[in-house]
């Protein structure tokens, strides 16, 4: 059987953010709705060493049955390398013979569907009339979000923050509407969406920043000893997940501030995907603050697998080779 493989350019090119957002709707719904088995993620953490492996397993059954695969390599300090510190392959696999139908680079599947699920849920829970946007954290996924944001919302302004200034300058180039600031707080103070993409382990954001009618999608903290808000933003917002499970599990932003006593067991309203299918409401009131703590799920790496199959056949992208 013939293997499609995309390499880190092709991938890139394929994956646009519009119909990368449709995929994610799509999956994310499909989840909610039990088309998806989905165990938590294992990790490989050799003693003293800073690098881990991540294991991302999925299966989809219906029409078309798939089993996918992310083997995702996190290195951190790779930024210094002029890398990005997720590496790895996302593997399709057929769902009815377990033959293996493509592999591709993780590395942007990563980054640009992690951004348009933060563009779906910015525009099923920001305000309509959103158009101050804070970006705190400059580094690999904040190029991404901020492309996904203005698929989201009309945004009129832009601030970015990050803990070097001159990476906040840099992005800021990059798009017209942006302006780097000195502090997080200047990102944030008046901001109607905000996003935080950085590999921080203590909080970048406070809840007294927060204006009312904000909405915030928390992405850089993916362990539960890592966090990037600090309990009272948790505690003043209606949060939102990608899947409860994983993020009572893995979420350092609502498991700390759970032990912390600044929330209590209930504090979740949703997942995404529940409000995506109109079984659950989302913001309520235009004052409410919203959160949404944004994992990552190997259903998205598949649901990105496919829609890049899809678009290589279509334009004859990759390179096919027997195994």
């Amino acid at each position: 059987m013939g293997i499609l493989i995309l390499n880190q350019e092709e991938v890139e090119r394929l994956l646009d953010m519009p119909g990368c957002m449709a995929a994610m709707e799509r999956a994310l719904i499909g989840l909610a709705q039990g088309e998806f088995h989905l165990p938590l993620r294992p990790v490989v953490r050799p003693p003293g060493e800073s690098s881990f492996l991540g294991l991302m397993p999925t299966h989809r059954g219906g029409r078309r049955p798939l089993y996918a695969l992310k083997t995702v390599a996190v290195f951190p300090d790779n930024p210094s390398r002029g890398l990005d510190p997720h590496q790895g392959s996302v593997t399709l696999y057929d769902g009815t013979t377990g033959e293996v139908v493509a592999l591709m680079n993780a590395t942007p599947i990563t980054a640009i569907r992690t951004a348009a699920v933060s563009g779906i849920a910015t525009r099923a829970l920001a305000s309509e009339d959103a158009r101050e946007l804070g970006i705190v954290g400059a580094g690999h996924q904040a190029h991404a979000h901020v492309a996904a944001m203005l698929e989201a919302r009309p945004f009129e302004r832009i601030r970015i923050a990050s803990r070097s200034f001159e990476s906040a300058e840099r992005l800021a180039a990059d798009w017209p509407l942006a302006t780097a600031v000195e502090t997080a707080e200047e990102a944030v103070r008046g901001a109607d969406v905000v996003c935080t993409v950085t590999s921080s382990a203590e909080p970048v954001v406070l809840g007294e920043w927060l204006e009312p009618g904000a909405h915030v999608n928390a992405v850089g903290a993916c362990f539960p000893h890592t966090r990037e808000l600090d309990g009272t933003a948790v505690a003043r917002a209606t949060l939102f997940v990608d899947r409860r499970e994983s993020a009572e599990n893995e979420a350092g932003d609502y498991l700390l501030a759970l032990q912390e006593g600044a929330i209590g067991d209930g504090h979740i309203r949703a997942e995404l995907g529940e409000v995506l299918a109109g079984t659950v409401p989302g913001r309520i009131s235009p004052a409410e603050i919203t959160v949404f703590e944004s994992l990552g799920l190997a259903v998205e790496d598949l649901a990105a697998a496919e829609y890049l199959e899809q678009r290589a056949l279509e334009t004859g992208t990759g390179t096919t080779v027997e195994f």
